[in-house]
């Protein structure tokens, strides 16, 4: 049974992971990255009454995972955390829902990050969402991001969305406010829930 990689895709060291019939009867995803760089990776610590789910805490070896795969346009990392992705959402019943990209950052950047993660997951999803402002919420005061005006527009029609429980997907949670925003719109719209899902947290 061949290996989609032989090494790992963050520090090239061999893997040795055995792909057994096991793994491939209970749908698990091969491994792409070693134990070691697996380790460095520090989870998000869950209370059950999140309103935001996250996988994982904003370290170091994030912060290059993420350069890597974003800045560097690195898409074949978006395979690293498929298979916690995949356990985590393929058994919800809301509808999936990445946060958008604006469509000159996707051209900059060739790829949708957010699109991407769900696709190595092999998750279902629906774009509900257009942005429409290519500012950073992180760079912004507090102040300035409580005053910010709404940075999404709908993309579907709004029976579409009425009475609908949704899930919004993102990579990152900073400051709240994309998500904030996003939620907004759609409940606004006559959704029947919103709740939310990001890969990492600061």
């Amino acid at each position: 049974m061949k290996r989609e990689v032989t090494n790992c895709l963050l520090c090239n060291a061999p893997l040795n992971e055995m792909i057994t019939w096991k793994t491939l009867l209970t749908n698990a995803y091969p491994k792409m990255i070693c134990q070691d760089c697996e380790n460095k990776f520090e989870l998000y610590p869950q209370t059950g009454d999140e309103e935001v789910i996250a996988l994982y805490q904003y370290n170091e070896v994030m912060k290059d995972y993420l350069h890597l795969y974003k800045f560097m346009h690195d898409v074949v990392l978006a395979k690293v955390f498929r298979d916690h992705i995949h356990k985590s959402l393929t058994k919800k019943e809301a509808i999936i829902v990445p946060i958008p990209m604006h469509p000159v950052k996707l051209k900059e950047r060739t790829f949708a990050h957010v699109d991407e993660l769900l696709i190595a997951a092999n998750i279902n999803f629906e774009h509900f969402l257009d942005k429409i402002t290519m500012e950073t919420q992180g760079e912004k005061t507090r102040e300035e991001r409580i005053t910010t005006p709404q940075i999404f527009k709908l993309k579907v029609s709004t029976d579409q969305v009425k009475d609908q429980d949704i899930l919004l997907i993102d990579d990152i949670y900073t400051t709240g406010t994309t998500i904030s925003h996003a939620k907004n719109l759609l409940l606004e719209t006559g959704a029947n829930s919103v709740t939310a899902f990001t890969l990492i947290r600061v």
